[in-house]
This record gives C-alpha cells, structure tokens and sequence, in this order.
C-alpha cells in the first residue's frame, strides 16, 4: 500500500514512547532539583520516581553529564522564551524600555525558578563537563542574539562603530575585535564591551536576589532591579551617537 508523505514524515509509535519517556524523565529529574538543589540530582534516584530501574533510564540518558546537558539546554531554553516573551509584550515601548522589559523578562524567570536558575548559574555541578559547541552552547547564544537585537534595535552600524570606547584600553579594543560574534552580526569592540557591561550588571542583581543577598528589600526588589537596569541601559545609549552626528 502507497505510504503519502504526510504518513511517512509522521513519528513512528517507538519514536513518540521514547519521546513521552525522555520528557517524563526530564520532569522528574527537574522535580529533584527542586525538591533538593542541582547538587542532589540523582539518576538512581529519578529512575526509583518513575518506577523505573537505573539501567532502563540508561536507554535515554547513557550518562548523568546526558541527563544534565539535557536539563541545562532545557532550562536555557525556557529562560530565553521568557525573555522573548517580555520582549514581545512590549513591543508598543520605546526601545529603552523594550530592553528594560527584556531584563525584567530573565529576573522573573529566575525568581520563579531559583533552582533551575541555580542550575545554569550556581556552583558548577562535580565532574561534570558541558559538550563544546554543544546543545547548552547553542542554547544561550539564542538568549544573547535576543538581547543584542534588543538593545540595538535601530542604530545603523555607523552609529555603533562611533560607540564611545574611551574607557577600554586599546589592548582590550584589540581582543574583543578577534573575537567571534554571538549574535547575528558582529558587533564592534565598543559595543561588545557594552553589551558586556550591561550582561554584567543585570546577571549580578539577578544573582544576588536569587541567593537571598537583598531579601532585606523585601517587595521592593523589583523596583531597584528596574532602576539599576534603566540606569545602567541610559548611561550605554548616551555613548553612542545620533544618527546625525554618526560619521
């Protein structure tokens, strides 16, 4: 019998089980570290959740590091969506605050899901070794693109190579030229700088927050995240010239 192309490019039964199966233990190795930290995550332990030996798990992760890269890549992932949600929501918004917006969108993840953040950013787990240009890689050079598209959404390139680098020392100026772009476009050593700066700046209240550092802010947390960033975003526009005065 003739199999039409929209039947053959359809998941077989054992492809859509093994499928259901990797994302249930996904689930459940994500309900640990929850539960008891990055630190805690057990193989032995998510199989016993599910009802499953350790050696009938081994058929979907082979390895712990598996089983980790695939959580990292998920959480990644998940942060990235949230960012281009805030992103996308405020759309209507002057660019400052689209940016603003995006920062807040990687807080309130992070808030939400202290552990899984804690995961990505917290004291490395023992032994274990991210693939090199692997799935994480790829997964947080996406959330970068997002921010890079973001913050200089309508500059022309003339006004970002006049970006003000009086502060970097032309040694630096010369690594950070060399080095590969992680977005879609490379940006100039300037920008890259600034991009930095700001990464900086909004990773560190981020992490300061979810490790209990500001809990003396109390609600107000939020609104002191909000004024760093729209601080730290203002004084990054102001170093670079109006399309007028861009060479």
């Amino acid at each position: 019998m003739p199999v039409d192309e929209h039947t053959a490019a359809l998941p077989s039964l054992r492809q859509r089980r093994r499928a259901a199966a990797t994302r249930e233990i996904l689930d459940a190795a994500e309900r640990q570290i929850a539960e008891s930290g990055p630190a805690a995550l057990s193989l032995r332990a998510v199989a016993r959740s599910l009802g499953m030996t350790v050696q009938a798990l081994y058929h979907y992760f082979p390895s712990r590091d598996e089983l980790v890269t695939a959580l990292i890549t998920k959480a990644y992932e998940a942060l990235g969506d949230a960012v281009q949600a805030a992103v996308d929501s405020s759309r209507a918004e002057a660019p400052l605050e689209r940016v603003v917006a995006a920062t807040e969108g990687y807080r309130q993840w992070a808030v939400d899901h202290p552990e899984r953040f804690q995961l990505l950013y917290g004291t490395p787990l023992r032994y274990y070794e991210a693939p090199v240009e692997g799935a994480t890689t790829q997964a947080v050079r996406r959330m970068g693109a997002i921010f890079e598209r973001e913050m200089f959404d309508g500059f022309t390139p003339a006004q970002l190579a006049a970006a003000d680098a009086s502060d970097l020392s032309p040694v630096f100026v010369a690594y950070l030229d060399q080095l590969p772009p992680t977005g879609q476009d490379a940006l100039p050593p300037a920008v890259t700088a600034l991009v930095m700066s700001a990464w900086g700046h909004m990773h560190g209240l981020v992490v300061l927050e979810v490790f209990g550092h500001t809990a003396f802010l109390g609600e107000h947390q939020a609104e002191i995240f909000r004024l760093g960033m729209r601080n730290t975003l203002k004084d990054i526009f102001s170093r670079i010239p109006s399309a007028d005065q861009a060479p």
